[in-house]
């Protein structure tokens, strides 16, 4: 039975990819820190569709933590089919005023934590020849908005360059690239998001459903949502001081 592992597996987008990828028949190793909630989380996906899930209680803001979980996906004898690196957050404050502990941890979940997992797997899917890793960005790496934007920039383009790297075999890669969406995201960082008009608002389940289509057909980035595709082009196509308003612009909106 093919396995995938998930980082922040117990809420939004990483709970509509482990209810995804259960449903197609995958044996699931979820991984965030509420281990009440990821064991409720497993028990109810293996009873749903009869897989295997299992936990790993793991905050990913902690390197000893962190290294639980890449000792898992490099075991070569218990091979990781899919890769999911979910897990993140944001902070509302600007980068003048924020907590630099704060700001440590969020380059450890959003950078640090992908980057060595993705490493740590990698070899054993190069070396099956098969495999797919779904980086969850978004479409704030488009734009210059705070930290948070500047991380996910480097999860889009590190997945456009190991999409390039791995041209010629049959490891998968693919970013997901997501506009605001209907998940505990914005709530626990204490975002203010009252402003923000309902039709940008984009359904889990359904950007997800779009993502694996894409990660399965190896196309390296997924943007769901008409009205962020419109936003990504002109983000990636304007010039960049009129991106670095918008993105500070966006930012003032979330305090």
């Amino acid at each position: 039975m093919a396995t995938a592992l998930i980082t922040g597996a117990t809420a939004g987008i990483g709970a509509s990819y482990a209810n995804l990828l259960a449903k197609e028949g995958f044996d699931l190793i979820l991984v965030a820190r509420d281990l009440p909630r990821l064991n409720k989380v497993a028990k109810e996906l293996s009873k749903r569709f009869g897989v295997k899930a299992q936990c790993i209680k793991a905050d990913l803001t902690k390197p000893s933590q962190l290294a639980k979980v890449e000792k898992r996906v490099a075991d070569s004898k218990k091979p990781i089919d899919i890769l999911v690196n979910n897990a993140g957050f944001g902070i509302k404050d600007s980068f003048t005023v924020s907590n630099l502990d704060k700001e440590q941890e969020l380059l450890n979940v959003l950078v640090t934590a992908p980057m060595r997992l993705t490493h740590a797997v990698l070899p054993v899917m190069v070396k099956r020849n098969t495999g797919i890793i779904v980086n969850v960005s978004s479409v704030a790496s488009f734009i210059a908005g705070g930290t948070y934007s500047a991380a996910k920039s480097y999860l889009t383009v590190f997945s456009e360059s190991l999409h390039t790297e791995l041209r010629g075999t049959n490891v998968k890669i693919s970013a997901l690239c997501p506009g605001f969406t209907r998940t505990e995201f914005h709530a626990r960082g204490r975002m203010k998001m009252t402003a923000l008009p309902k039709f940008m608002w984009l359904d889990s389940d359904k950007l997800v459903s779009k993502s694996w289509k894409y990660a399965k057909a190896n196309r390296v980035i997924c943007i769901p949502g008409w009205q962020y595709k419109i936003l990504s082009a002109i983000a990636r196509n304007a010039p960049r001081p009129i991106v670095r308003k918008v993105g500070m612009n966006v930012r003032k909106k979330q305090r």
